[in-house]
């Protein structure tokens, strides 16, 4: 799916202010409440927008080390291994990936030392043959989506002025 100009800035309105409601962001946009309604349904259903939830930091419940750890699964036991990464609460994320891993996974820990423990869950599965794992020191560009959205809509009114189809 392609956004366009309204798209991005109703993205943007509400990454920077998730709690805004349909008016009030009509109103800022300057559009009618009903196509403010429509554009955001749409961006739901074709899973632009996944969800409105809060962003919650893990080092402020405790949290503070991250890692990632590159995975080597034993073949046939991926389905095997996705579920048992699932019900490790310390996996933020699950990757399958090409190159030298398997699977890359975002882990968090309180402590270096209680990395040691969520590694040893992680990893004391038999579906799992081997894990390299590297602690994150400093996160300079965290997740961030507002700059992508921006160039997706921006790109969408180049097409339109050049006449190219937008697919």
């Amino acid at each position: 799916m392609t956004i366009d100009e309204l798209d991005g800035r109703i993205i943007v309105l509400l990454a920077r202010e998730p709690r805004i409601g349909v008016l009030e962001m009509s109103r800022r946009l300057g559009v009618a409440r009903g196509t403010a309604q429509a554009r955001l349904d749409r961006l739901q259903s074709n899973g632009v927008i996944r969800g409105f939830g809060p962003q919650v930091n893990p080092a402020a419940l405790g949290y503070p080390v991250t890692a990632f750890a590159t995975l080597q699964i034993r073949q046939g036991q991926g389905p095997d291994v996705r579920a048992h990464l699932a019900s490790v609460p310390e996996v933020l994320e699950l990757h399958t990936t090409t190159g030298s891993g398997d699977m890359l996974c975002r882990l968090v820990a309180r402590s270096n030392a209680d990395l040691q423990r969520v590694i040893d869950r992680v990893v004391g599965f038999d579906g799992i043959d081997r894990a390299a794992t590297a602690i994150v020191m400093e996160n300079p560009v965290p997740l961030r989506i507002i700059p992508l959205v921006e160039q997706a809509a921006s790109e969408h009114g180049d097409r339109t002025r050049t006449g190219e189809p937008d697919g």
